[in-house]
Parts: C-alpha cells; structure tokens; sequence
C-alpha cells in the first residue's frame, strides 16, 4: 500500500486543471481543516474531495463494492473505518460552514469533463 498516492493522483489532478480553467481559484491540501481536503476554494467557502470508488467505496460504482479475498476481515474494516472517516470529517466541515463537494474517481471517467463542470459550476455558483 506504500505505492498508493494520497495527493497529485490523476484524478485529483484533472479535477484542478478543470477547475483551473474554469477560472475558479483554490488552495491545495489545507491542513488546518479537517481531513485535509484535495481543494479548498475560499472565496465559495466550499471544499472538494476527490475520492476513489475503491478507497472510499462508492456505492453507485462497482469498484466500490469489490474486497479482496486474502484477509476479508482486514479489508472489511479498512474500508468501513475509511467510509466513517470519511461521514465525520464532512460533518466537522458543515459544522464549520463549508460545502463539501465529493467528486468520484468514476464521475470523472463516466459523466465526462463537460457534465462535472456543469455540476462543479451549479454547486459552487449555486446556479
């Protein structure tokens, strides 16, 4: 799992240059909030996770439904504490007055850049 990236993935990196253009401005990784989210866009008080349908188990998604056989039990609570992790820091973040937008690894591929900026743009604009 050493080779796992937690920054700079591709997708994480498509959504920035979308966003980018898109002409939204942001900061990367801002520790001081919880769970350090992939984009913080200040200006719309609002935050983007991106987040893999494996990793995070998106449910809409069959990535997210596949555990390995080797050692079910281990993987079975890594995945289930990565979901709680996941339910308490966008909660801590609403509690603090920030959107949180989850963008899915799968989103990015499926929908197209077209379809996630439209949605990006109606969720940070409001419109």
């Amino acid at each position: 799992m050493r080779k796992i990236r937690g920054k700079d993935t591709l997708p994480e990196r498509t959504v920035r240059s979308l966003l980018h253009r898109m002409g939204y401005r942001f900061r990367l990784h801002r520790e001081d909030l919880p769970g350090t989210p992939d984009m913080v866009l200040p200006k719309y008080r609002a935050v983007v996770f991106i987040h893999g349908c494996y990793w995070h188990r998106h449910e809409a998604c069959r990535r997210g439904q596949s555990t390995p056989s080797d050692n079910r039990v281990f993987w079975t609570d890594k995945f289930q504490k990565n979901v709680d992790r996941d339910r308490r820091t966008e909660e801590a973040l609403s509690t603090l007055g920030w959107r949180v937008i989850v963008v899915w690894e799968c989103e990015i591929r499926r929908t197209g850049l077209d379809a996630l900026a439209a949605r990006l743009r109606r969720e940070l604009d409001g419109k």
